[in-house]
């Protein structure tokens, strides 16, 4: 009976690397891709270049009047301490419904040399939301009121 040829372990060890490095590389390199900073309006004013080439986040309240639709796309300016922000949304879904005038704003997206911030993500916070619920009154009716003793 001739020896049977014992497996290499060699092309496992190979094979189990070249996954795992191409795991690593995908996760590093998608992270990188998705990461955005968190920026005030002056921040991002007053951040020169770097404010160009990185992905962003900027919130403010939506200016009254300024906000003009078409479409799934929008524009608009936020207000913050003083400061305005011009913003162009094209995204794939329209702006929501609680995008309003004088709505809390969160724009994703990047700042481009024009002076424009060029969103692909908007999320605007409904104030109403978190507002107590007025308190019930009660109401009397003819069926639930007392009989008077005569």
């Amino acid at each position: 009976m001739p020896n049977e040829a014992r497996k290499s372990p060699i092309k496992f060890i190979v094979a189990t690397v070249i996954i795992l490095g191409t795991i690593a590389y995908l996760s590093f390199s998608g992270g990188r891709d998705n990461k955005s900073y968190y920026v005030t309006i002056s921040e991002l004013q007053g951040m020169g270049n770097q404010a160009y080439v990185r992905h962003l986040r900027v919130a403010g309240n939506v200016a009254p009047g300024s906000i003009h639709r078409v479409g799934t796309n929008a524009t608009f300016d936020l207000l913050e301490q003083g400061r305005k922000l011009s913003v162009v949304y094209q995204g794939s879904e329209p702006p929501p419904d609680t995008f309003k005038d004088d709505a809390q704003a969160l724009a994703v997206g990047t700042y481009g040399h024009d002076g424009v911030f060029h969103a692909t993500e908007l999320q605007a916070k409904c104030a109403s939301k978190y507002a107590p619920a007025a308190p019930a009154t009660p109401t009397t009716t003819a069926a639930t009121a007392l009989p008077t003793a005569h």
